[in-house]
């Protein structure tokens, strides 16, 4: 039972995994006449998801946010593919030959790549110890600027913002090779695990989140420990973008990455990490990110339409559902009141119109009907809670 009770997020994401897949496979045709090319693909995209995710998980249980994976995953996918394009040999026509590219160059490239990283991480670090950015305005800057110079990067080095390269051991990763990210997914959970769990540093990392000035009056040296949670930020980011690129085949500096530092934070979230910070494991974060990987490729294989549209929804809402989850944990339980005031009841109604509203422009028949339903049976469910928590409330204060 104590083992429960202390991974019971763990255990809760293991249970909804297999809910959620279970029920895809009774309702979708392509899980039921595909089962393990779906699976391949889901652990490949939850792999190069999760790589990522976990550096955003260990800032995060650093007590410090980072808004830049997205834009250090174009930079990173820009600058390993134009490194590539720069060292190949020419044809006659001066044309970069990319479809056997040596291994020396793919090594050089992606350690370049690797150490422009550290850098990026280490500028984080020094915008937010020596300026005193706060660390949400720092990586946003980043967030900004990183995907402008990726773009300026690559016209400069290709003459265009989309770099390809034709390398057959590249992108076999987007086929045969679907192991490999998975494999360097699990390697680096478990040295991040070891990391988070076996030693001074990962114990000095929970304790800066939990209260950094505690840390520091216990001689904790929490500049480099924040130098440190940044790197592993920008580096797991950078082999990310080397991933991307390489599954894709191509990199474009305007597009790659875009939006996917919410994935990773939403992973770390899911997974059971506190945005107070000081709160998350390494395992919960691996099944925060295949767990919502796979709700994502549920969501696109039983839309009809617009499935595309609807990834962004899916996101959102799950990032929601884990921190008021996370919130009823850790802050009172059954005795947390979601609707108190003037302020909850109209969100009752705001909550209910929203609901309605989505199901009514993603449903392909009677929508308006069903949509009506929808945000009629919330609102009921809605009011009865805030009726409950008015009356618990009563009780208590006599």
């Amino acid at each position: 039972m104590e083992l429960l009770k202390k991974h019971r997020n763990e255990f809760g994401l293991v249970l909804a995994i297999a809910v959620v897949t279970l029920v895809t496979t009774w309702l979708s045709p392509s899980y039921q006449q595909q089962p393990l090319g779906n699976a391949q693909s889901i652990m490949r995209h939850a792999a190069m998801l999760g790589v990522f995710a976990f550096g955003a998980a260990i800032v995060i249980i650093a007590g410090g946010i980072d808004l830049s994976s997205g834009s250090v995953i174009a930079f990173s996918g820009t600058l390993f593919f134009g490194l590539i394009v720069l060292l190949v040999p020419k044809t006659d026509r001066g044309q970069p030959m990319t479809g056997d590219v040596a291994t020396w160059i793919l090594v050089v490239s992606g350690l370049a790549t690797l150490f422009c990283a550290v850098l990026i991480g280490t500028f984080h670090a020094w915008l937010i110890n020596i300026i005193e950015l706060p660390p949400f305005v720092a990586t946003l800057a980043s967030l900004v600027g990183l995907r402008s110079l990726a773009r300026l990067l690559s016209a400069r080095m290709t003459g265009g913002e989309q770099i390809t390269v034709n390398d057959e051991r590249l992108l076999s990763i987007g086929s045969e090779a679907w192991w490999i990210p998975v494999a360097l997914w699990i390697v680096l959970a478990i040295v991040f695990w070891i990391m988070m769990n076996r030693t001074i540093i990962g114990r000095h990392l929970y304790a800066m989140g939990g209260n950094e000035t505690a840390a520091k009056l216990s001689g904790i040296q929490t500049e480099r420990l924040k130098w440190l949670a940044y790197c592993i930020g920008s580096v797991t980011a950078a082999i990310s973008g080397i991933l991307y690129a390489a599954y894709v085949g191509s990199v474009s500096a305007a597009n790659a990455g875009l939006g996917y530092e919410l994935n990773a934070i939403a992973s770390a979230v899911v997974g059971g990490c506190s945005l107070a910070g000081g709160i998350g494991t390494i395992p919960g974060v691996m099944l925060g990110a295949l767990f919502l990987r796979l709700v994502i490729d549920s969501v696109q294989k039983l839309a009809v339409t617009d499935s595309d549209r609807i990834e962004g929804l899916v996101v959102g809402v799950l990032v929601v559902l884990a921190v008021a989850v996370n919130t009823l944990r850790f802050e009172g339980g059954r005795s947390k009141q979601f609707f108190p005031g003037w302020l909850g009841l109209m969100n009752v109604g705001i909550l209910s119109l929203i609901a309605g509203v989505l199901y009514a422009v993603t449903a392909t028949e009677h929508a308006i009907s069903r949509g009506f339903t929808v945000g009629l049976g919330l609102l009921l469910i809605l009011a009865i809670r805030a009726v409950y928590e008015r009356a618990s409330n009563r009780s208590r204060t006599r």
